[in-house]
């Protein structure tokens, strides 16, 4: 996989696929590889850009705060470095929180900004469920054990655990075969989850937006649908009513039907 130099940091990227740039951005505690059950589908119509976030993968791991105004321009600074003049821009949970930082900072950057499972400004909940995290992987001290056992029980509902063990199984597994993030960098990644603030920023969001949801989500629940779309001038909202925090998994074939239509609709 090739590394460039984005700004002051090299990082990690993939390329598949051929037409117009879509970035993909990860999401807390993820490499480029999170997005490997829709790459498939969407390299068919576009050049996939996925990427190592600064703190995961194969990138750089640089020492001091970490904030999603940073993260956004590590990846405008990649696409600057890569030759991607404007892009689709994607991302789920912490990569949506960058996604639309990106899309007010460089509007010219952004073709269309997918946000999913995302979030406009961090409150008292989402603080204290991250914390918690963070105490967590303190404690346990090896992040893919963190990830299955405390973040895991947030992204999916119940029902899937009871009804495709081996799916889940299959999850866990594809966790501990990726490179893993030290607590290290888990805790300063976590960082920019807790400061994150684009509520002022998303009135100059230009682009065309999709907005989805899990309906059984609690950290990125559907109480922040309205400041966003409120915010985000022509966005549109989805709701997948039968999954949580990572519809990605849950519910696959929806996830990548809604969200390739988007994309493809505005692809033009």
């Amino acid at each position: 996989m090739p590394r460039v130099t984005a700004g002051k940091v090299t990082l990690n990227y993939e390329r598949q696929g051929s037409g117009p740039p879509l970035v993909l951005i990860p999401y807390l505690a993820a490499d480029h590889a999170c997005y490997a059950f829709q790459v498939g589908a969407y390299a068919e119509h576009f050049t996939c850009i996925s990427v190592d976030l600064r703190g995961t993968g194969e990138s750089d791991k640089p020492a001091g705060p970490y904030t999603t105004e940073t993260l956004a321009d590590d990846v405008a600074a990649l696409m600057q470095a890569v030759g991607i003049q404007s892009a689709h821009i994607y991302g789920l949970s912490l990569g949506a929180a960058t996604g639309m930082r990106l899309a007010a900072k460089y509007p010219q950057r952004v073709q269309s900004l997918s946000l999913h499972s995302g979030w406009h400004k961090s409150d008292a909940y989402l603080k204290t469920v991250v914390q918690g995290w963070q105490t967590l992987a303190r404690a346990m001290n090896s992040m893919p054990d963190m990830v299955i056992q405390g973040i895991f029980p947030w992204c999916f509902t119940a029902d899937l655990y009871a009804q495709k063990p081996d799916f889940v199984q299959t999850l866990c597994d594809f966790v501990r075969s990726r490179p893993p993030q030290t607590v290290d960098a888990f805790i300063q990644q976590s960082g920019a989850v807790l400061t994150h603030d684009a509520e002022a920023q998303l009135g100059a969001i230009r682009a065309p937006t999709q907005i989805t949801f899990g309906r059984h989500d609690a950290i990125t629940s559907t109480r922040f649908a309205q400041p966003l779309q409120q915010g985000i001038r022509g966005s549109v909202l989805h709701v997948f009513d039968d999954c949580s925090h990572a519809p990605l998994y849950e519910n696959m074939p929806a996830f990548n039907e809604t969200t390739l239509a988007f994309l493809r609709k505005h692809a033009s």
